[in-house]
């Protein structure tokens, strides 16, 4: 496993995370490093992004068919 270090954390910030942690009953250690993880495991918006424009969407419905269902939703 990797080591990091974070400089420059503002106190307000590291007493924020060392009470969540506590509150967790986790070490900021381990806290931080969970974080890190969920964080690190959500694609970021530009891969969401790529994701969406590759995939054929030539069998769903029109521009036009969507704005028809919207109005008459809207009556």
């Amino acid at each position: 496993m990797a080591t990091l270090y974070v400089r420059d954390v503002a106190d307000s910030v590291a007493e924020e995370l060392k009470v969540r942690a506590a509150e967790e009953g986790m070490s900021l250690s381990a806290y931080v490093s969970a974080e890190l993880t969920r964080i690190a495991s959500r694609p970021t918006n530009a891969r969401i992004v790529q994701r969406l424009r590759s995939k054929d969407r030539s069998a769903g419905p029109t521009t036009e068919q969507i704005v028809t269902a919207v109005r008459q939703g809207r009556e």
